[in-house]
């Protein structure tokens, strides 16, 4: 158990039998009245973002989470398997809760979040920024910098990302797997 003052960022905690994530959290000390707690909690399971106030003091269910790299190996079906690098045990982790599965090729390394107490895989997360090559885009015409314009282009996960005018097939580009925007271009 920890008290409601505790909570920081990336905090886990089981509320109304569901397990949460601290996003944002403030100390709030108004001129009248107790001191409290204003939180945003993250769904573990669905992703929903709930906001909540704990009172000082207040006894809440902390839990310990472990992060361990492993590394994508392949699908199967709905699942993701994944290995161990230390251990070489592999699991498979349905691709909902993967985020940024759609950049994920073999071989990239994720980190697992998973529940220490029962070993159940809680998410796993792809590095905030991957290295993806070009497979199709329309091709660029010299001289197409100077505008902000962006094309459909498609990635070899079968991805398709906005990237700009000058981008052409073949080329490495950066992508971030939060949101899927185009970060830059990659010198190979």
């Amino acid at each position: 158990m920890m008290n409601a003052q505790d909570i920081k960022n990336g905090t886990c905690i089981r509320l109304d039998g569901r397990l949460y994530f601290c996003v944002e959290f403030l100390h709030v000390k108004p001129g009248k009245g107790n001191t409290f707690m204003r939180t945003k909690l993250k769904d573990v399971v669905d992703g929903r973002v709930i906001e909540r106030r704990f009172n000082i003091g207040e006894k809440l269910e902390d839990v310990r989470v472990e992060r361990r790299p492993y590394q994508y190996l392949y699908a199967d079906g709905g699942d993701d398997i994944f290995m161990n690098n230390e251990t070489f045990e592999q699991i498979p982790i349905h691709k909902d809760l993967v985020t940024g599965s759609e950049y994920m090729k073999e071989g990239d390394t994720v980190e697992v979040v998973s529940d220490a107490s029962t070993d159940t895989v809680l998410f796993a997360e792809m590095p905030i920024k991957t290295v993806l090559k070009v497979t199709y885009t329309e091709p660029g015409l010299k001289g197409d910098t100077a505008t902000n314009t962006l094309k459909p282009a498609t990635v070899e996960t079968g991805a398709t990302v906005r990237v700009p005018l000058f981008i052409n097939e073949g080329e490495l580009i950066e992508v971030d797997t939060r949101t899927g925007d185009y970060v830059g271009r990659v010198k190979s």
